[in-house]
């Protein structure tokens, strides 16, 4: 059985599955003719959670449009994950007791690489209908600039040739918002779904940057700049759905009730793909109230709808203590220590120690709460079900990627909190588990597992560079200089504060030298300050 349009037309074979409950042709029709809601990033997370939102809404009849996808990354999603099975999709929730639901999601209506379709996307970007863009494209996609501040080569060629010729993600999304103007002249609102702080801000950042350049070169004038500015909000939000690379187990499970084509894949530029998504039940989303032309009933669904400093707060509550900074956590000493599933990490006493100290007696001091989430409970949440859930198949592989680009979210306002605080006892001296970690991920650059076994470190764009810094540091060495490590530990771009000025360096160094003292080393030291 294959996954497509005729063959839903069997509906004993679907029976294990919930189905979409609206005419699928009519709804794309609807949407190629009044879009509603455009997306960028095929990944997997528009899937699992945007794609089944919009789903909910057309099988209540709350909406008659879905989604239009579009990738600019990995075109390659948009042929083997979408087209080929006429834009469907299964979104498979592993619960924690073992329970598992499968739907079959069909709200994607169109899906488009921007390449070889840039018309289209243009003609959707003119539609007067058009109430949202929103992004799944990682932090990655949001920059102007490399690491040294240097402009990205496609970035500093956009600044030279104007929106007629752009060839970099921003410029091409300044360029059609700027058709928008000359076509049907509405706002719109640009919305990223990504896990960063200020997400949508930091899209706002890079294409004004972008648009002065052209202003001040003469390559846009004072209307189109005034629109660019005026006419375009940029709600921030907070997204929390875990959904790991599709497990191939849940493949076998699929081609058992008689899927065919089923098994995950890598594309050449090394996304790990399925026509499948498995993922968490527990998901949030909430966004800032501010669209020119309205959007999907999403709160009819449980979505909250919300002032900017309450998406804020949950933001930083999530990505700064309850959540993202335990990641970094486990996927660190995970590699390390040879796990190669988050919730088998959940058996090991110290790591569970460490996460729970960090992120109760350290990091929580520091929340602020945003009153429509309780910091507490959504910690206990993802202590006690989320990580824990066996039948989630996330790794600590998977997480431990880019790391260096997410440490100063996760941990740099923490350390600012206490940097900047008068109570005794939130000195920054008295940390001991947040620096534990910072001196985890020192540990995990050398390549090399708590055996003394070499193994293959996460992407990272940083890597290069962070390695060169640790050259010469192997398990027994006796002495690590502050020459080696100050241009790391001082990195305001790695860790949002100087690690040094805060006053949390010696620490990190200290318990680094710890970790390398030779093998069994990263063990005998977690269990020293976590083995309570």
């Amino acid at each position: 059985m294959k996954l497509n349009l005729e063959s839903l037309q069997n509906t004993l074979a679907w029976e294990n599955y919930r189905m979409p409950r609206y005419d699928i042709s009519a709804m794309r029709t609807h949407t190629k003719a009044a879009p509603t809601w455009l997306h960028f990033g095929a990944g997997n997370i528009l899937r699992a959670f945007p794609a089944v939102l919009a789903q909910r809404m057309l099988n209540a009849g709350l909406t008659d449009t879905g989604i239009i996808c579009c990738e600019s990354f990995d075109e390659e999603l948009i042929d083997r994950c979408y087209q080929a099975y006429d834009n469907l999709s299964i979104a498979v929730t592993l619960y924690s007791d073992g329970r598992i639901k499968k739907e079959v999601v069909a709200s994607i209506a169109e899906s488009l690489a921007l390449s070889t379709d840039y018309a289209r996307v243009s003609e959707i970007f003119a539609a007067p209908t058009l109430q949202m863009v929103s992004f799944t494209i990682t932090e990655k996609a949001y920059p102007l600039r490399d690491n040294a501040k240097n402009l990205y080569p496609d970035v500093e060629a956009d600044m030279q040739n104007g929106p007629a010729k752009a060839c970099s993600f921003i410029g091409h999304l300044v360029a059609l918002c700027l058709y928008r103007l000359h076509t049907c002249g509405q706002p719109i609102a640009l919305v990223s779904m990504d896990n960063c702080k200020n997400n949508s801000k930091r899209l706002r950042w890079s294409m004004m940057e972008l648009a002065y350049a052209w202003k001040s070169a003469g390559l846009i004038d004072e209307e189109e700049l005034a629109y660019l500015s005026e006419q375009i909000t940029f709600p921030i939000t907070m997204i929390d759905k875990i959904t790991p690379h599709p497990d191939p187990e849940i493949a076998k499970q699929l081609k058992a009730d008689g899927l065919d084509g089923m098994m995950p894949f890598e594309t050449q530029k090394g996304t790990v793909a399925a026509p499948f998504v498995n993922t968490e039940k527990p998901q949030y989303l909430l966004l800032e109230d501010n669209f020119p032309l309205g959007h999907p009933p999403l709160e009819q669904l449980g979505i909250i709808f919300t002032r900017a400093d309450i998406v804020s707060k949950t933001a930083n509550m999530k990505g700064c203590t309850c959540l993202n900074p335990n990641d970094t956590a486990l996927a660190v000493y995970g590699c390390l220590l040879g796990y190669t599933k988050i919730h088998d990490e959940m058996k090991d006493q110290d790591l569970v120690n460490l996460i729970t100290h960090m992120s109760e007696l350290e990091a929580m001091p520091m929340v602020s709460d945003p009153g429509v989430i309780d910091p507490l409970e959504y910690l206990h949440e993802a202590l006690a079900v989320r990580y824990p859930n066996p039948f989630m198949p996330d790794t600590p592989q998977r997480i431990a990627t880019d790391t260096s680009q997410k440490l100063a979210i996760r941990f740099g306002q923490t350390l600012e909190g206490y940097y900047d605080s008068t109570l005794p006892k939130y000195r920054v001296c008295r940390l001991k588990y947040l620096p534990l970690v910072l001196a985890g991920w020192l540990r995990y650059l050398l390549g090399v597992d708590d055996n003394g076994e070499p193994f293959e470190l996460s992407p990272d764009p940083n890597l290069e560079m962070l390695q060169k810094h640790l050259a010469g540091i192997t398990l027994g060495v006796e002495k690590v200089t502050e020459a080696q490590l100050y241009p790391i530990l001082s990195s305001k771009a790695i860790f949002g504060v100087n690690l040094y000025e805060v006053g949390v360096a010696d620490k990190v160094t200290e318990y680094f030298r710890e970790l390398i003292a030779g093998k069994g080393a990263v063990r005998q030291t977690l269990h020293k300050y976590c083995g309570e």
